[in-house]
């Protein structure tokens, strides 16, 4: 069977699964590790990466990365991190900034990699978020 045909008879990607399915399993005695991007395949028509699925392999589907918003927006809360969204769309989908919020006071904390630390970073609306990205928006002072 191939992947899309796996993936068919169980039901399909659940809403909030990750765009992408690691593959696992031996292939001439060798460990063989195959990331697929099903969004892409499906959307390109390409069947290189709908690749023949054996007994015993394992078929890995992580949760899709989310961003979360707070603070002056209509709707805050986790939001699915769609492909290279950026600052703007994510307050878009959060419902826009209410009439007591400020564009000027949006700050995005990111995760340093390496200390761990959320740190407050500087972006602009078309800049892309990260995963795990919270975005806050303030009250205007007036």
């Amino acid at each position: 069977m191939k992947l899309t045909d796996v993936l068919a008879l169980g039901g399909g990607v659940v809403q909030g699964a990750a765009d992408s399915i690691v593959l696992v399993g031996m292939r001439g005695g060798k460990l063989m590790r195959k990331t697929v991007d099903v969004a892409s395949m499906l959307l390109s028509g390409s069947s290189d990466d709908d690749v023949r699925v054996q007994n015993g392999d394992i078929l890995y589907v992580n949760k899709a990365p989310v961003f979360y918003i707070s603070g002056e927006v209509q709707k805050p809360g986790p939001y699915r991190l769609e492909r290279d969204m950026t600052l703007m769309q994510a307050l878009a989908t959060g419902g826009g900034i209410t009439p007591r919020g400020t564009e000027r006071g949006i700050r995005v904390f990111r995760r340093d990699e390496k200390s761990g630390k959320s740190e407050a970073v500087e972006l602009e609306m078309h800049d892309p978020i990260r995963p795990d990205d919270v975005i806050k928006v303030r009250e205007s002072l007036f």
